[in-house]
């Protein structure tokens, strides 16, 4: 069964990772993909704002999840690179990563994530952009 049939099959539960943070699958299909999480305290740097890590990862699984709709049956990815700016703290609430598949080459994909608050068009958090190797399976 592939990821995508998992995820449609099992939702959050089909991704061990999404289960520990929390990340809720909002939408996903054709280079797109949304995906939300709630800010808990054990997610907190020491001074109370959101761990910049966390922005990172949640920009990523969205990244991927996108990537993975316009994949081949026989391909899978994994990150060669990523960049992440951070615009604004959150120190509670609920935030959202929308990632977009820019370009997918044989070889090489080219995503973006922007991260921000639900319903907030103006205010970004952060915005990500990653590549990602293709690789075919045998």
């Amino acid at each position: 069964m592939s990821y995508l049939e998992e995820i449609s099959l099992r939702g959050r539960d089909a991704n061990p990772f999404f289960c520990m943070m929390g990340i809720d699958i909002v939408s996903y299909g054709k280079g797109q993909a949304t995906l939300t999480m709630d800010v808990r305290p054990d997610m907190m740097n020491g001074d109370g704002w959101l761990q910049g890590g966390i922005y990172t990862a949640l920009a990523d699984e969205a990244m991927a999840l996108a990537l993975f709709t316009v994949l081949q049956d026989t391909e899978i990815t994994a990150t060669i690179s990523e960049s992440t700016s951070f615009y604004r703290g959150v120190r509670d609430g609920t935030i959202q990563a929308e990632g977009t598949v820019i370009r997918k080459g044989r070889k090489v994909a080219f995503t973006k994530a922007v991260v921000k608050r639900p319903g907030e068009e103006g205010m970004i958090l952060a915005e990500s952009s990653a590549s990602f190797a293709v690789i075919e399976q045998q």
